[in-house]
């Protein structure tokens, strides 16, 4: 058992940013809106600034958000929660946002990003992101678009997400010609989905020094053992998530060799199955994982802070990559 108080930070990959383990996700500041923003509840401005306000007093350094969530409205209540939040950690909080390709070109990339710093109250964006992997555009064309921004000084450095291991090589191969790398990619991985171990993302990853970003840490909630203790609750979950293959009878009692394993280290922790969980991510493979939970609740955001309070062992940690 290895008990820390500070929180460490770490470099973006190849960047200069020197960023908190795990980051907060704001896909659950959509306000609704929008094709993915109906996925969460609607939450209070109070409770969206609380939630930021204890993420920043616990130290984490950045926020990530994208222009799809809420049509924008995600980065517009993110902005203006830092502007309330005030004080030196919120003026000095990264900002990740996304770009969303589908149906569009890379000329958008150029064409839109006035509006995301709008929204973002002006805010500097420190990684702009390809949400996904599919335009009407080539990879290169994406990241000569990206090129062109950093340029211009519009944003800082280069991200990606859900790109293959192929596409990952690419994006680098071409910011490397305008003297740029690619930064991060950001991809779903938790202990319940260990994909990117199998199919060369992260291995593509660790031998070019870009960073991986997890999304979907937590697996919606399911490796906190909630839904294992008490299978109701799946049922009073709003939007579609709960027709998700792991909130399933089936897939609950699959996952729960795993979840019992999490709440026993909880225990010697003193932590959560949660927090044990999004320890794993960000210690098992060096310095390369960081994660965005996200926090719809106050107690989510505190959670998230408690899990780089600690940090386990190499041989718990290869336990439950075992395990899982």
């Amino acid at each position: 058992m290895v008990l820390e108080t500070a929180i460490e930070l770490r470099k973006l990959g190849s960047s200069n940013l020197m960023l908190s383990p795990l980051g907060l996700g704001c896909w659950q500041f959509s306000n609704g809106k929008g094709m993915v923003g109906k996925f969460w509840p609607v939450l209070p401005r109070e409770d969206v600034l609380k939630i930021v306000q204890i993420s920043l007093q616990g130290g984490i350094n950045w926020f990530d958000t994208a222009e799809v969530y809420g049509g924008g409205q995600s980065e517009e209540m993110l902005a203006y929660a830092l502007k309330a939040a005030g004080g030196k950690a919120a003026e000095e909080a990264y900002i990740a946002t996304k770009w969303w390709p589908i149906f569009r070109t890379a000329r958008s990339i150029t064409s839109t990003i006035d509006e995301r710093i709008r929204l973002l109250d002006n805010r500097t964006i420190q990684l702009y992101q390809v949400h996904q992997p599919y335009s009407f555009s080539s990879v290169a064309s994406e990241m000569k678009a990206m090129a062109k921004l950093v340029e211009l000084g519009k944003i800082k450095n280069v991200g990606v997400s859900n790109f293959s291991a192929v596409k990952m090589r690419e994006a680098d191969r071409v910011l490397r010609e305008h003297g740029l790398r690619l930064a991060s990619n950001q991809v779903k991985y938790s202990l319940l989905d260990r994909r990117i171990e199998q199919n060369g993302i992260l291995d593509t990853a660790k031998e070019l020094g870009i960073a991986i970003i997890a999304y979907s840490p937590l697996e919606q909630g399911i490796l906190s053992g909630k839904f294992h203790k008490n299978p109701e609750l799946v049922k009073a979950i709003k939007g579609p998530r709960k027709w998700a293959s792991g909130f399933r009878t089936s897939g609950l009692l699959k996952s729960k060799p795993l979840i019992d394993a999490l709440e026993e280290l909880a225990l010697q922790y003193k932590a959560s199955p949660s927090q044990i969980a999004l320890n794993w991510l960000i210690h098992a493979n060096g310095g390369t994982v960081f994660a965005i939970p996200g926090a719809s609740k106050v107690h989510h955001a505190e959670e998230n802070i408690k899990a780089m309070r600690f940090k386990l062992t190499n041989s718990e940690v290869k336990g439950l990559s075992s395990i899982s």
